[in-house]
């Protein structure tokens, strides 16, 4: 057991030593350019996914992001050099249907451990076909119906912390098992994420019980999950895919029911454009506030990591459903 143990290290020690040489940028304040060539090496393909190996990977773990802060994750497109952070990495961490690109660059590395958030707990059809994203209609005609079937799947379940918990046990356990040398101390930081988790759901619980209306309007439908969760009704102008634009019969079945369920607000989110949003809530006269999906954190974020903005979200459909 030792031996392997030992084994298993140095590959860590290689394949870090090589994406130190690569000046990689990394999602946390470590980089892999640090030389920290001792730790256990985990591309991610965004935010959600990042933060969830940096909670759990702990001191032990260098993390790197394929989705730079502040780009929108959908239109993702993996560079030469980013291959080659996967190749190198001890684990890849994503979410299968919501960056084509990246689940194609996965499939095509030779990289030991990939983890699969999506096969970590159960993706429900919010969208139908909704969420074959423009611009990747090759993409689909290549993987044929099943692909096709994983893309009417919606990825967004880090946005229910519920399920976010259940895919962090799953990743905690990937890790134990590719780095049995600190087991330990993912089982020990996996706990402390989950019971995070569970405390955030008990403050939407809470915080959404009693609420003079259950719908809420937002830019795009990231938040199904979190609507199922909390017995709200959430509206989107656009599907799945934040860059659709509505019909013009779809705004107005919205202005129309903006009045007939007391909708106040319409929700717009700070990586994508806010104009549609915002000329919604003009014509049917409501007010506009940001509901952030979390794809990605940057300076306009309301809040510096995963809890504080899941927090300002909270406030945000508080204050617009008129909670009690």
């Amino acid at each position: 057991m030792n031996v392997r143990r030992r084994l298993i290290s140095a590959t860590a020690v290689t394949a870090a030593t090589a994406l130190g040489l690569g000046a990689l940028s990394a999602c946390s304040s470590d980089s892999a350019a640090t030389g920290n060539t001792d730790k256990f090496d985990v591309v991610a393909s965004f935010y959600p996914m990042a933060f969830l190996a940096e909670q759990i990977g702990g001191d032990h773990a260098n993390v790197t992001s394929l989705t730079e802060p502040g780009q929108e994750p959908h239109d993702l497109e993996i560079s030469t050099k980013q291959r080659a952070q996967l190749e190198e990495a001890d684990a890849a961490l994503y979410l299968k249907g919501l960056q084509p690109a990246v689940d194609e660059a996965v499939s095509q590395t030779g990289i030991k451990t990939k983890i699969d958030a999506a096969g970590l707990t159960t993706l429900e059809d919010h969208g139908g076909t909704e969420h074959a994203h423009e611009g990747e209609e090759g993409h689909a005609e290549e993987a044929g119906n099943a692909e096709e079937e994983e893309h009417a799947r919606d990825p967004h379940v880090w946005l229910d912390p519920v399920k976010y918990a259940e895919v962090a046990e799953g990743v905690g356990k990937a890790f134990e098992k590719a780095d049995p040398d600190h087991a330990a101390d993912y089982k020990k930081n996996t706990a402390a994420l989950v019971k995070k988790l569970n405390g955030l759901n008990g403050d939407f619980e809470n915080g959404l019980k009693n609420t003079k209306t259950k719908v809420f309007f937002t830019n795009h439908a990231a938040f199904s999950y979190l609507a199922e969760r909390y017995g709200l009704t959430q509206e989107a102008i656009s599907g799945l895919d934040p860059e659709s634009e509505p019909s013009a019969a779809r705004v107005r079945e919205l202005q129309q029911e903006a009045k007939a369920d007391g909708v106040t607000t319409v929700f717009y989110e700070t990586l994508v454009s806010d104009k549609t949003a915002k000329t919604l809530a003009k014509d049917a006269k409501l007010k506009t506030d940001v509901l952030d999906p979390l794809e990605g954190i940057t300076d306009k974020s309301r809040g510096d990591d995963y809890f504080q903005v899941m927090e300002a979200n909270l406030k945000a459909l508080q204050a617009a459903l008129g909670a009690k």
